[in-house]
């Protein structure tokens, strides 16, 4: 880890050291001091190698250009190195401001130049408008920068080009090209998704066997997916990413086999918290959701979606203004999911809850009923802990064949059970506390036993 930090500082140093050289430079251009070089574009550029540091691997990995990277480094270096802008600081002695033609902003609490769209443009092309405007689509949204998130130079819900948006780099990008890594992101109203773990196995998955094909196919598609679009050419015919519907009762295995399946296939699972992203508010549902899926974007997320109806339910018929913005809320919604090239899962109690026009595009819809007694026999068996001993009068078998409990309803017995055992200073399980937690879990459901 050490040579990994210390690599990316030595060759993020070069990198500005050349940043700075073109920014020199530009500046002498603009008021017509001697140079040594006619253009920025002249100043010879840092080699990289593949494989010496993190940031040099990024770079190369997209293929930038000499202009992107400088945009790259003008966006890292407030992070960094900001002394480096404090040139731009510099004030019109006529007017007693910043020169407006380098663009910027001083931040108010710290004094530090933030550079934006026009500072970029400045440096890449000076006052030639038709450099400028070739220089235009680096900043658009089908560019790699906005695309994939790497620098953000548009306001928050609004699409509208302008050239004095602060260019502000992602904090995923900023940890990639520093230490190495990226961090997961942190829970919080930002970023309203937990990452969903599990220490439980695939062979703690007990299903039915049409369920647990169903849910292969998922598996099959991270897989697989990748090559069947690309490999076989049907990337044309086929939208990415996989969505799926899981529906059943409570405590059935929906949120476990969502767990699971990222487990197995090495990917992150992240379990939206509807209650920060639903908003009465028009149009903010929308943003919350948003924050998410930028986060997404081509990282290979399993997005699950926990009681789904409150965010994917049935909307109503159109008969006043809120209406129609509900109805815009799904338009936006469908688009998204169907965009998003990963894995997206929502879960509810019903299928009928769900809206059709998401049932539509799923590429399968499971259903998760209540397990059979041979399932709950092996449910049974599995849930105990090794250091428990069941009271002889215990027969699992029977219990399993006449009491029709979910696999979460199960564990609250376990949990009950064990507690009462703890509390008797014994690791004896007995019939009387074991038959008391069964007879909560029905009076739970409205169940006589």
């Amino acid at each position: 880890m050490n040579n990994i930090l210390k690599n990316n500082g030595i060759v993020l140093e070069k990198e500005f050291e050349w940043f700075y050289r073109v920014l020199e430079t530009r500046i002498k251009l603009h008021l017509g001091h001697n140079c040594e070089y006619r253009n920025i574009y002249d100043i010879p550029v840092n080699r990289l190698v593949k494989g010496e540091s993190a940031y040099a691997d990024f770079i190369m990995h997209y293929e930038f250009s000499a202009a992107e990277r400088i945009v790259i480094l003008l966006a890292i270096i407030p992070y960094l190195k900001p002394h480096l802008l404090d040139i731009f600081l510099t004030e019109n002695k006529n007017t007693g401001r910043q020169l407006t033609e380098f663009g910027g902003k001083k931040d108010q609490d710290t004094g530090r130049f933030i550079p934006t769209i026009e500072t970029a443009l400045f440096i890449l092309a000076g006052d030639n408008l038709e450099e400028r405007f070739s220089y235009y689509n680096i900043f658009e949204a089908d560019h790699y920068f906005i695309k994939h998130n790497i620098i953000t130079s548009r306001s928050k819900g609004n699409n509208e080009y302008s050239c004095d948006l602060p260019l502000t780099l992602s904090s995923e990008i900023l940890d990639l090209i520093t230490t190495g890594k990226i961090r997961k992101p942190t829970f919080s109203a930002d970023f309203p998704a937990k990452l969903t773990t599990t220490q439980l196995d695939w062979s703690d998955l007990v299903l039915e066997t049409y369920t647990m094909n169903q849910v292969d196919e998922i598996l099959a598609w991270i897989r697989y997916g990748g090559v069947m679009l690309n490999g076989m050419g049907l990337s044309k015919k086929i939208q990415p990413g996989y969505r799926s519907l899981f529906y059943g009762p409570p405590g059935t295995g929906k949120t476990l086999t969502a767990s699971l399946i990222g487990k197995i296939a090495g990917l992150d699972v992240y379990r939206i918290d509807l209650s920060l992203v639903v908003s009465k508010y028009i149009g903010e549902t929308e943003k919350n959701l948003e924050k998410i899926f930028q986060q997404a974007e081509y990282k290979n997320w399993i997005l699950f979606f926990d009681e789904a109806d409150a965010l994917f339910g049935k909307r109503t018929n159109i008969t006043d203004a809120h209406d129609r913005f509900a109805n815009q809320e799904v338009s936006y919604l469908l688009q998204r999911v169907e965009d998003y090239p990963g894995v997206v899962i929502l879960a509810s109690n019903m299928k009928s809850n769900i809206d059709e026009a998401f049932t539509r595009r799923f590429q399968s819809i499971i259903y998760f009923p209540m397990p059979k007694p041979a399932e709950r026999l092996k449910l049974w068996k599995n849930a105990f802990s090794y250091k428990s001993v069941l009271e002889d009068k215990i027969k699992l078998q029977e219990i399993a064949a006449n009491y029709e409990l979910s696999g979460g309803s199960i564990m609250n017995v376990v949990r009950y059970s064990t507690l009462m055992s703890l509390k008797k200073n014994t690791d004896l399980i007995s019939s009387d506390d074991l038959y008391e937690g069964i007879r909560k879990e029905f009076q739970k459901e409205g169940k006589k036993m």
